[in-house]
């Protein structure tokens, strides 16, 4: 498999939707389409496509699932982010969920696994909710599972108590981009994990704007996938419905590698989930983001994905 995807551009209302592909060494039927976050684009899977086709061709010697060769996969920059950032409004979770579906139609294939992360993992199981006949299975990564806000909420409020600096960096300019690497690299969640993957990821984020660069992602899409994601009832229930199947993987710490994160053990005792049709596992020394880049952690979401396969396959 090339280190570097291929990009292809799907018809979506108001225009294409960008779409990184990764064709890996035995490609089967079923493809498998990852999900980024809130403020993230689709190079945030790199990683995660180089250790599916490391996996893949290990085969069973890898203590993974027999599912068969796994499809490409196929990782949007979702609507109002990086080179899908020209995609206008409406924006919101359900506007996601119809360029989903656009993309499998365009790729001919009748189903697919569904991978989400953060804000992608709200879409996932929204769509596997929605149209379970084409995403009958989705592995949930550090979200997708949603619990009402207070009464009187504030969505901006609330938006940058969760998110902190995702956010505030949208009103940021760089006078470089390798400023804008410095920025990430400050991160705490990110600061001991740097690495090719994580450049790529924010380097395809970065666009030239009268001198300086700033971020591609468009401020209305964020806060109107953030309101969806903490306050629309439909996007709160989708991981409750009964036609979801799945897994949640959560990572042990929060955005800011601190003790806050988004999940545990007893809010999600407490959260109505069906442990059957969706078992939690936490994956320990992670982090919101370095649940996507740390070794461990991505053979964690690999063994998720093969199980997903091999049984739609089943």
């Amino acid at each position: 498999m090339t280190q570097t995807p291929t990009e292809i551009h799907v018809p979506v209302a108001g225009g294409e939707l960008a779409c990184h592909r990764w064709q890996l060494p035995e490609s089967g039927e079923v493809p498998v389409l990852a999900l980024h976050g809130i403020t993230a684009n689709g190079r945030a899977w790199d990683a995660f496509a180089h250790a599916l086709a490391g996996a893949g061709s290990a085969g069973p010697e890898a203590g993974l699932p027999t599912a068969g060769p796994v499809g490409d996969l196929f990782a949007p920059d979702l609507r109002g982010r990086a080179d899908s950032a020209q995609l206008p409004g409406p924006y919101g979770l359900f506007a996601h969920v119809d360029d989903v579906l656009a993309l499998l139609d365009h790729l001919d294939r009748p189903q697919a696994v569904l991978v989400g992360h953060s804000m992608g993992a709200f879409v996932a199981a929204l769509a596997a909710a929605r149209h379970p006949d084409r995403f009958p299975r989705v592995v949930l990564v550090d979200g997708g599972v949603g619990f009402p806000p207070p009464p009187g909420a504030d969505i901006d409020a609330q938006l940058d108590a969760v998110l902190g600096p995702a956010v505030r960096r949208l009103s940021m300019t760089f006078p470089d981009p390798g400023s804008y690497r410095d920025f990430f690299r400050a991160h705490p969640a990110l600061a001991e994990h740097w690495s090719p993957d994580i450049a790529a990821y924010v380097d395809h984020d970065l666009v030239a704007d009268d001198g300086a660069f700033r971020s591609s992602c468009v401020p209305d899409a964020v806060r109107a996938d953030g309101a969806d994601v903490l306050s629309h009832d439909e996007t709160l229930a989708a991981a409750r419905q009964p036609q979801l199947n799945g897994v949640l993987l959560w990572a042990e710490r929060g955005l800011l590698d601190d003790d806050r994160a988004l999940y545990d053990a007893d809010r999600l005792a407490g959260a109505g989930l069906d442990g059957a049709r969706l078992p939690q596992r936490r994956i320990d020394d992670t982090n919101h983001y370095t649940v996507l880049f740390a070794p461990h952690a991505l053979a964690h979401l690999v063994t998720a994905t093969h199980h997903a396969l091999a049984l739609l396959r089943a």
